[in-house]
């Protein structure tokens, strides 16, 4: 005897939405309480409201299940300045932070940083290093704002252009802190040359992305139940050289389990 397709509703809330599917091929009644918003509701993150209404394009969804669906793929938010998206087998969230929400040294200096919209990217625009012999870019984001209990990776979403300079001439340095407790310190060189190799330490990587852009993975950090504040950076100071060539989209905060 089966039970009741609400309380089949509710006992697949408390499983994952990649579970909750897989269930759903078991029968009719089972894709029947699959598709309760009661499901889908527990599933989705607890401000999916002003998610919702922070959209730049209005959502159009019938059911919390078509919501969850439509957080799947990537929302821009905030004026245009966040991408908000939900991972589909977990329903996590991750967010990437457009360079204009990012801290960049003299980014509106001109003679340092250009700001321009490329066809590739998903914002309205990216930050363009002309030249400088100092290079900062910080980001922050709350831990509530984020999914509790789970792993993330900071990534810089970036491109280095063929005219690009000094950028392997010094490591960058990359450093992620929680409150005032640095979580993660590693170095990375923006353009390898051969030959120069990172000497201790752990050394970051420029990897390719699936969307043609680059990332390096500024490290890592536990969002825990508190409200603290994230704060990422990647710097490069010490060479006192001219670097240029340096294309920066934005900052990603996706989860790593």
């Amino acid at each position: 005897m089966l039970l009741p397709e609400d309380c089949l509703s509710t006992i697949l809330s408390f499983t994952s939405p990649e579970d909750a599917l897989r269930s759903s091929l078991v029968s009719p009644v089972f894709r029947s309480a699959v598709d309760s918003d009661l499901v889908w509701e527990r599933f989705l993150p607890p401000d999916y409201h002003e998610i919702v209404s922070s959209s730049v394009t209005p959502m159009k969804f019938s059911s919390k299940k078509e919501l969850f669906q439509c957080l799947c793929d990537p929302v821009l938010i905030d004026g245009g300045n966040k991408i908000f998206k939900l991972k589909k087998s977990s329903g996590k969230k991750s967010y990437i932070l457009s360079a204009k929400e990012l801290s960049i040294t003299w980014s509106s200096n001109l003679l340092y940083w250009g700001w321009i919209s490329m066809a590739e990217s998903r914002f309205s625009s990216v930050a363009v290093l002309r030249t400088t012999d100092w290079l900062e870019i910080k980001g922050t984001i709350r831990t509530q704002k984020l999914t509790p209990d789970t792993t993330y990776g900071a990534y810089l979403i970036l491109k280095i252009s063929n005219r690009a300079y000094g950028l392997d001439s010094m490591p960058s340095e990359m450093t992620i802190e929680i409150g005032n407790f640095q979580v993660c310190c590693s170095s990375v060189f923006l353009q390898h040359q051969k030959g120069k190799e990172l000497v201790g330490g752990n050394q970051g990587v420029v990897s390719e992305r699936e969307d043609g852009w680059m990332e390096i993975e500024l490290g890592e950090f536990f969002s825990g139940e508190n409200d603290e504040v994230v704060k990422m950076s990647l710097k490069e100071v010490k060479g006192c050289h001219l670097k240029g060539g340096l294309v920066i989209e934005g900052l990603e905060l996706r989860p790593k389990d």
